[in-house]
């Protein structure tokens, strides 16, 4: 995307700088009026980027952007002065300002840059207009071929719409530490009695490996490299961030018939040691926190013959009426298809020792987060928070009296699971209930509450030089949504999630005396 970049004019001599105060001024068009900024604070104009909305920011951004790297808030000047929604077009551009956080405000047009003497310059006490004369410095007039052009203060524009900014308060490092912490005494002894799982189909039929086996799950890639020669089990290798990946079907593994993959497919990257293999799956559907009295093994008669024992344990989930097989890693990795996927990784990397000191050393550079969707965001939350996602019931069961924020409830294997539409928490529109919808399950307070998000995506390995924090936009949105991940080869920017914020410690009582 083209970008104009302003630079100021170099000075003809020292001596004519000494003794010229001439100014220089950006003008420019929002609606029928005609603006000027002082050059100073001016980076650059460029051509409005693709922008990710922020939740519970001010009602003036347009959301985020990706400024060569870096993040950058965008803004719209319509929405400051109360005017009319525009759709951009080919002249809409950004201004970006720097008063000790850059941002980019939206205008109409750009019309020239023009050079201003001091007396040129009047007050604002004599004129009246449609614009706030609080923010206005001066009036040029009969400059850049306009009768009259009204210098904007941008600095007492951000202070009064944007006061985080202005107070300049973030703190990477308080944020990094706020989204960490020791777990809750009970979820450690809860967790003992408990399987977290990570499910999926393959041919209608729901397949589960235990949470800490799966390393991440991904989308299949446009590309993937066919290895010559190798088992009809092994589809071939994929990059996954700078290293190679060998896929392997589990249709293929189970004797089922192959299908062609689609949008729903999902690859279950399963880790064992310093080895690591992707699974290939028709779809990921959820993540199971499973007692254990509810899984048994997997009877001799009915152990499946040949070189794996694929299905260790089965898991008996209400009432019985739903099954889910548990396969058994170590033996996934003894099959003769995933030995010769593997061995043909290792032709091609360095030797096992070698990879397992750089994989200990990429899992420390790293985050592992869950992405759900939310209207046309993407959000992320630390792996190690979620407690399970479950698909959303029919009917939630309304309760008398309960607070205003609450859907509803569910029985969650007795216990009742408070739920809360992720989408009135962040103030994004309603939508109707479908089968993609989610319910993710958090701890909070030492409540379980879930929260209904659009999609749960992929679970993601995040570099953390990509994770910085977040444009501090208003008090609100920097508790819940302090960080971003800026992933600009992907062209994605996901916004992570603080649960610990997602509901005050008011509410939180509120949902204990529900519970």
């Amino acid at each position: 995307m083209t970008e104009n970049v302003l630079e100021k004019p170099p000075v003809a001599n020292a001596a004519e700088d000494a003794v010229s105060d001439t100014r220089q001024f950006v003008v420019f068009l929002v609606g029928e009026e005609v603006f000027a900024v002082d050059m100073a604070p001016v980076q650059e104009i460029i051509r409005v980027p693709e922008i990710v909305r922020v939740p519970l920011a001010p009602a003036s951004l347009e959301g985020l952007a990706n400024l060569r790297g870096k993040v950058l808030p965008i803004v719209s000047l319509r929405r400051i002065f109360g005017f009319a929604e525009k759709d951009f077009d080919d002249a809409t551009r950004a201004v970006v300002i720097d008063m000790g956080q850059p941002l980019g405000f939206v205008v109409d047009r750009v019309a020239s840059v023009i050079n201003v003497e001091p007396e040129s310059i009047e007050g604002v006490e004599e004129i009246r207009s449609t614009v706030d004369s609080d923010l206005l410095t001066g009036i040029l007039k009969d400059a850049g071929g306009f009768p009259m052009v009204m210098v904007l203060d941008f600095g007492q524009l951000i202070a009064r719409e944007f006061a985080a900014i202005a107070a300049l308060t973030k703190s990477a490092a308080g944020l990094t530490a706020a989204s960490t912490g020791a777990p809750h005494e009970t979820d450690e002894e809860a967790a003992s009695d408990e399987l977290q799982l990570v499910s999926f189909s393959v041919e209608g039929q729901e397949y589960a490996v235990e949470i800490e086996r799966v390393q991440e799950i991904v989308q299949v890639p446009e590309t993937i490299v066919h290895v010559p020669n190798a088992l009809a089990s092994v589809l071939g290798l994929m990059n996954l961030r700078d290293r190679l990946l060998p896929l392997v079907s589990l249709r293929s593994l189970f004797g089922l018939p192959t299908r062609a993959l689609d949008e729903k497919s999902r690859i279950v990257v399963i880790g064992l040691g310093a080895a690591a293999v992707g699974v290939v799956t028709d779809s990921v559907s959820e993540v199971l926190r499973v007692p254990k009295q509810a899984v048994e093994a997997m009877p001799a008669l009915l152990a499946r013959e040949g070189n794996m024992g694929d299905i260790g344990q089965m898991c008996r989930l209400d009432g019985g009426k739903r099954l889910v097989s548990i396969i058994a890693v170590d033996h996934m990795f003894a099959h003769t298809a995933v030995k010769e996927a593997l061995k043909t990784v290792e032709t091609n990397n360095s030797s096992d020792s070698e990879r397992l000191e750089a994989s200990e050393l990429e899992a420390d550079d790293e985050e592992q987060v869950v992405v759900f969707q939310l209207a046309a965001g993407e959000f992320g939350v630390a792996i190690e928070s979620v407690q399970e996602i479950v698909r959303v019931p029919e009917e939630l069961t309304h309760v008398p009296k309960a607070p205003s924020f609450v859907e509803g409830v569910i029985n969650l294997r007795g216990s009742v699971l408070p739920v809360i539409d992720q989408r009135k928490r962040l103030d994004l529109p309603p939508i109707e209930r479908n089968e993609r919808q989610r319910i993710m399950v958090f701890m909070l307070g030492g409540v379980r509450t879930g929260f209904i998000v659009d999609a749960v995506t992929e679970v993601l390995k995040i570099p953390k030089s990509a994770i910085e924090a977040a444009p501090n936009l208003s008090s609100e949105q920097s508790r819940l949504l302090g960080r971003v991940a800026n992933l600009e080869k992907q062209k994605r920017m996901i916004q992570l999630i603080d649960p610990a914020h997602l509901i005050d410690e008011v509410d939180q009582f509120q949902l204990a005396a529900l519970g």
